[in-house]
């Protein structure tokens, strides 16, 4: 294992970097470490004082913007008014096994939140960013398939973590599709994907079911990495030299934990003909497309 985060990646000064759900897990590692870096980091949060207490325990140059990825609206208005040009967006914020819940615009929650969310942020701000997209998955999109059928759990009995696979496996065939349509219209800007392995965030233990969960949180502690290094990932997918539609894991025990590299993906995840038609669902259920470049 390394010693500091900052040893992995290269410097990201002067970069502005707008970063989803920054202020916990993975995503607040990441941020400090970038900020650090003398990065202006944005935390796009959806809890403003949550976020600002994140904010203030970090060294630099840190700003902070509603965003609740659960209500298109929200995404449309951070969108609006967050001008200034972007070098990279991570979309980092994500939930996992929740009980069955719907967004404000009737979205099953995780496919909303972890994808379809992200869709439209990124659509919305692909005009201004300069150089990198980086969406953060999972090594759930493994058990994913996404249900053209039943995209949101509308008729067929909910499973809190098929839904989870489902919205990572989406991450990672929304990066491969961003990436074909940025290569098609020769933009200098690459979409990349990173997940964290096993860390030890608080995703875990959020079933709603109190013994499950407190079960579920001792036994990852026993086996996962920090959440410091399981940022490692998202920062070597947001500032090394990699190529497009990479995927950035943990190097170690099956990914789970251990030293950044480039990992596998699913078959599913690879299938271009998913990816272009997940796509074009997509951005029917947000009415946001790919912008002009």
């Amino acid at each position: 294992m390394v010693s500091t985060l900052a040893d992995n990646i290269p410097s990201a000064a002067d970069c502005t970097i707008v970063i989803t759900g920054g202020n916990s897990g993975i995503g607040r590692a990441a941020a400090g470490v970038l900020a650090g870096m003398d990065a202006r980091v944005v935390l796009a949060v959806r809890n403003l004082d949550k976020g600002r207490a994140a904010a203030e325990s970090m060294r630099g140059t840190v700003d902070v913007r509603r965003l609740d990825l659960t209500d298109l609206s929200s995404v449309r208005a951070f969108a609006e008014e967050f001008t200034d040009p972007i070098d990279i967006l991570i979309n980092n914020a994500g939930i996992m096994v929740p009980p069955l819940g719907r967004t404000a615009d009737g979205f099953e929650s995780q496919l909303g939140t972890n994808h379809l969310g992200h869709v439209a942020l990124t659509n919305l701000l692909l005009p201004q960013i300069r150089e990198r997209v980086v969406t953060v998955s999972s090594l759930g999109h493994r058990s994913g398939t996404i249900d053209f059928d039943d995209l949101n759990w509308e008729r067929k009995p909910y499973k809190p973590m098929a839904a989870y696979g489902q919205s990572k496996l989406a991450n990672l065939l929304f990066t491969s599709e961003l990436q074909r349509r940025l290569t098609e219209c020769s933009s200098p800007v690459i979409a990349t994907a990173a997940h964290p392995g096993l860390a030890a965030t608080n995703l875990f233990g959020r079933s709603g079911r109190r013994v499950r969960d407190a079960i579920s949180a001792a036994a990852i502690g026993l086996i996962s990495q920090s959440e410091q290094h399981g940022a490692l990932p998202t920062l070597c997918a947001a500032t090394a030299n990699v190529p497009g539609n990479s995927y950035v894991g943990p190097g170690s025990f099956r990914e789970t934990r251990g030293e950044p590299k480039l990992v596998g993906r699913s078959a599913e995840a690879k299938d271009p003909e998913v990816a272009r038609r997940l796509w074009t669902v997509s951005e029917e259920l947000t009415g946001v497309g790919f912008p002009q470049l």
